[in-house]
């Protein structure tokens, strides 16, 4: 039976880096509905198209044309064995969704590692990040500093702070992200399938428990 893992976590957890990690370790594709969207609006798929008419008027992308996008993903030769999905599914209608989508692949979820952190960690992790005006390098205050404050090291250009990387906007979207996950997080949780796992720890910390938890 073919493996697939639903990873979730809020903005600034490294979810999209332990997603990778996981993949590789498990030899799975990697599905990012962020990617999904992108690529069919790039190469103007009717889904994408479709997505996009929503997306331009600032609505929803309604739930049967996200479906039908992860369907079609799922279909590719590299998702024989499995996947990994980061970014999907994002409501229990969704996730009821892709249980009976799953069936037709003879899969199911297996396993729904929930990555965690204080809202104060995630705050310092995201509003901690600044971005450099010429090429788009990403430095982190604390983590990843630049030599010279303020100045890219690659290319000398000014280092400026995104709009969305700012600590009031941060506490916004993580404050949204956490309302809007709780009725999927209890979903999986009464199911028997979601397992916490401390994303305050180092990104190998992280990614050690996380294949711990899945092996479980």
């Amino acid at each position: 039976m073919a493996t697939f893992i639903v990873l979730l976590g809020p903005p600034g957890v490294g979810k999209g880096t332990q997603a990778k990690i996981l993949a590789d370790a498990k030899k799975l594709a990697h599905i990012s509905s962020g990617d999904l969207f992108r690529e069919n609006i790039k190469n103007q798929t009717e889904l994408g198209k479709h997505a996009k008419s929503f997306i331009d008027k600032g609505e929803l992308v309604p739930d049967d044309v996200t479906i039908n996008m992860v369907r079609e993903r799922l279909h590719r030769p590299d998702c024989e064995e499995g996947a990994i999905l980061d970014g999907f599914p994002r409501t229990p209608t969704q996730a009821a969704a892709l249980d009976k989508m799953l069936a037709e692949f003879n899969g199911r979820v297996q396993s729904v590692p929930y990555i965690t952190a204080t809202k104060q960690v995630l705050v310092e992790r995201i509003s901690g990040r600044w971005t450099c005006r010429q090429s788009g390098h990403v430095y982190h205050q604390m983590f990843n500093p630049p030599k010279q404050a303020g100045v890219c090291d690659l290319d000398g250009s000014e280092l400026y702070q995104r709009e969305d990387d700012k600590a009031e906007t941060v506490a916004t979207r993580i404050h949204v992200y956490l309302e809007q996950t709780i009725p999927l997080v209890e979903y999986y949780r009464s199911n028997g399938t979601l397992v916490e796992v401390n994303g305050a720890q180092t990104v190998e910390q992280v990614s050690m428990d996380l294949c711990s938890a899945v092996k479980k």
